[in-house]
């Protein structure tokens, strides 16, 4: 996809008010379009060469949902709705434990609420955003500077940008909050567990037809998803006490390290990423946790302020609903950007510091740290089956997403 260089070609009309957004992924496009429809005239800035996607899955539900329905993105999203499966709890060698009808999760989510590959998403959010906004790929933030008026970055292409807002919307590893609040290492607090996704480009052995398979043990978990072609995929996570090295590795080769005595599905997928590790996203956990996500006229958002991490379940619904957030608060600021942001910031961290707190805990609940946590939750698991219990659980996750 070439990069877009001319707003007018959008039929963007008469320029307003100028922001630059570093970031092309969900939050970056979400804060791009939103201020497009205030009147901004915005360019997103990308350092990756085109489009990324990658196979995990991302629920909206709470306010991740309404803000997808603010932003016009529930029509483009339902068709790729996967809705609700069952999942089956499998032996290390594949062989079933016990079932969680689908029905059981749509009880406790309710129906505003949406399942869709992580790329899904971002193909949403960027058909919307690509016909008004100017998208720039293959190139980043190499220096800022700002005054009381506007900012001004220096792109690695060599260009100059200014304007009156900076959202630097550009993940955990960002750049943008290098250069304006310091290295990442004094944000990044490292949760010693790894991460990886990817999609299947065949349907994978083992796994019944419309259903997911999950193998819970000891300090790991691994998952895998029969949703048909295309739309399959697998998830690990697993506990480490030295990143560095497993990134060194290589995602393939770390991930057979950690899961290659799994039968079943698993088998299947870790053969499928050996043919093809690029598709992979494969990180450390961690959080960002910062007492300031502005300064001036540069605010950070998503991933490269906070960073609820995958075990919070949430991320991607709180980069919605933070752009959308962010939106609002500046077109009722008009010309006062940095009490915007400030504002923005005072709702917004409430939810944040529940969803990052939400996350530590539930770390035990995907790398438990022994067989007796392993057996408590396949005990609870197979609790939430129960009628009374099931109302308890629908009423609890409906006021953790309120």
């Amino acid at each position: 996809m070439e990069a877009r260089e001319n707003t007018a070609q959008h039929g963007a009309g008469k320029p307003g008010r100028r922001a630059t957004v570093v970031g092309a992924g969900i939050a970056g496009l979400a804060a791009a379009l939103r201020l497009h429809r205030q009147g901004w005239d915005v360019v997103v800035i990308e350092r990756a060469p085109t489009r990324r996607s990658s196979g995990y899955l991302v629920n909206l539900h709470g306010p991740g949902y309404a803000a997808a329905e603010r932003l016009g993105l529930v029509p483009a999203l339902s068709p790729r709705d996967i809705g609700f499966f069952t999942s089956v709890l499998v032996h290390a060698d594949g062989r079933e434990k016990f079932r969680i009808p689908a029905a059981v999760a749509q009880a406790a989510v309710g129906d505003r609420a949406l399942s869709v590959f992580r790329g899904d998403l971002e193909a949403a959010l960027y058909d919307a955003a690509a016909e008004v906004v100017d998208i720039r790929f293959g190139t980043t933030v190499r220096a800022l500077a700002q005054t009381a008026e506007e900012v001004t970055v220096t792109l690695t292409d060599g260009t100059h940008r200014r304007s009156e807002l900076l959202v630097g919307a550009d993940g955990v590893h960002s750049r943008v909050r290098e250069l304006v609040f310091g290295a990442e290492h004094e944000y990044f607090v490292d949760l010693g567990h790894m991460v990886g996704a990817f999609p299947l480009h065949r349907v994978p052995e083992r796994v019944p037809d419309g259903a997911g398979t999950t193998f819970i043990g000891p300090g790991r978990t691994a998952a895998v998803m029969n949703l048909g072609p295309r739309r399959s995929s697998a998830f690990f996570t697993y506990r480490c006490p030295d990143p560095t090295a497993e990134l060194a590795l290589g995602a393939a080769p770390a991930l057979t390290r950690a899961f290659g005595d799994l039968g079943g599905g698993v088998a299947d997928a870790l053969r499928q990423l050996e043919t093809g590790p690029a598709t992979a996203y494969f990180d450390s956990v961690g959080q960002i946790v910062m007492d300031r996500w502005s300064r001036g006229r540069v605010v950070l958002l998503g991933d490269a302020a906070w960073c609820v991490t995958v075990f919070a379940g949430y991320g991607a619904a709180l980069a919605l609903d933070g752009a959308d957030r962010l939106g609002t608060e500046i077109a009722a600021h008009g010309n006062d950007i940095p009490a915007a942001l400030d504002t923005w910031e005072e709702s917004l961290r409430p939810e944040v510091r529940k969803r990052q707190a939400l996350a530590r805990r539930g770390m035990s609940r995907f790398a438990p740290p022994s067989r007796a946590h392993v057996w408590a939750g396949e005990l609870m698991l197979r609790a939430i089956q129960l009628p009374g219990i099931r109302g308890l659980v629908r009423r609890a996750v409906r006021r953790a997403n309120n």
